[in-house]
């Protein structure tokens, strides 16, 4: 979620290359119709609230620590309100002005986020869009993860992402983003951030996505901060076509040697049941070839990723979403602030919907 540089782009393209064009979906000019910024999207999928939370811990290798469901992602994390570090045209706001304006909202088992679809703004001024970035109180080093979606956020000059990153000075701790992506366009990119010294093998990985940058340092702007990658394999994976599907399960695994990430669509029957239930013990062993994996082969990944937070957050324009904007009324960082700003109804979907997250130790 760091600066990009039309090397970083060059780079994103060949990785989005290395993936089938069955796995592509092209960007749309004309948003499809979505909530309105007053009633709550219905969920296409139910999650136990968590007091009903299946399974039985006993065996499995990591066992429920934190369940992030409803209301209770108002207690345990903070809204951040600063001026955007990828120089997206946004302005995100804090948790209460983000209630008053219904830009998040909860259920029993619903998680709303959302960019503001009602405003018309000045393209020239320096105050974007309204929209959300949170980040856990809570810090991680092993663990695996469960999240369970129902949408993400999707339109032009939009640009989500799902990550985790460390206190302190970028990227000396480590930063791992395991959903993101631009316009709609491509399947997902998990990435690694990190100081010199890591890199990644192209061939002795065992998983399903497709390697693109090797070297994930980013140390002083190194290797225009591209980090290293891996496209998912599933079409399924981001913005329209995940949302058509009801969303799905992401699911990862950290360890001293490992950084994994298995993607599961709403509909993939070999969905592991843990993860589907939402179980209060898993088993990542079980859950079969990860989408993504990092290995420490030639990376010390223990010394190199220190204790992360996660992060939500949509930003609009930026430097990945505004260098690769493209419309019928002009491509690239100007005419994205245009959109952006003369446009809120191409927003009304751009929302993360979320069911639970389930943090296990």
């Amino acid at each position: 979620m760091f600066t990009l540089t039309l090397k970083s782009l060059v780079f994103l393209a060949a990785t989005m290359s290395a993936v089938s064009a069955k796995g592509l979906h092209r960007r749309k000019c004309a948003p499809k119709p979505g909530p309105t910024m007053s009633d709550p999207p219905a969920p296409t999928s139910t999650s136990e609230p968590p007091s009903s939370i299946p399974g039985d811990e006993q065996g499995a290798a990591y066992t429920l620590a934190d369940n992030w469901v409803g209301n209770n992602w108002y207690d345990g994390w903070d809204f951040y309100s600063d001026d955007d570090p990828t120089n997206g045209f946004v302005q995100f706001v804090g948790m209460d002005d983000a209630k008053s304006k219904n830009l998040t909202y909860t259920s029993d088992n619903t998680f709303i986020m959302r960019a503001d679809s009602t405003s018309t703004l000045d393209p020239s001024s320096g105050t974007g869009r309204q929209s959300i970035r949170i980040s856990s109180k809570s810090k991680y080093t092993k663990h695996a993860a469960v999240l369970d979606m129902r949408h993400m956020p999707q339109g032009l000059a939009t640009w989500p992402a799902y990550w985790t990153l460390a206190d302190g000075v970028w990227p000396y701790g480590g930063e791992w983003d395991i959903v993101e992506g631009a316009n709609d366009d491509g399947v997902n990119l998990s990435s690694l951030h990190t100081s010199n010294g890591c890199t990644q093998s192209k061939t002795a990985r065992d998983m399903k996505g497709a390697p693109g940058s090797l070297d994930c340092n980013s140390e002083k702007g190194a290797n225009g901060n591209q980090g290293c990658g891996v496209a998912s394999d599933s079409p399924d994976s981001f913005g329209p076509a995940f949302n058509s599907k009801g969303g799905g399960w992401y699911a990862t695994e950290r360890t001293d040697s490992e950084l994994k990430v298995w993607f599961f669509a709403r509909d993939d029957s070999n969905t592991p049941e843990d993860i589907r239930t939402g179980a209060k013990g898993v088993s990542p062993a079980n859950w079969g070839k990860p989408t993504a994996v990092f290995t420490s082969d030639t990376c010390d990944i223990s010394s190199k990723f220190q204790e992360h937070r996660f992060i939500f957050d949509l930003t609009l324009c930026g430097d990945w979403a505004g260098n690769t904007f493209k419309s019928d009324n002009g491509n690239g960082m100007d005419a994205c602030r245009n959109y952006v700003a003369t446009n809120p109804s191409g927003f009304t979907d751009a929302y993360w919907d979320i069911a639970a997250l389930r943090i296990y130790k």
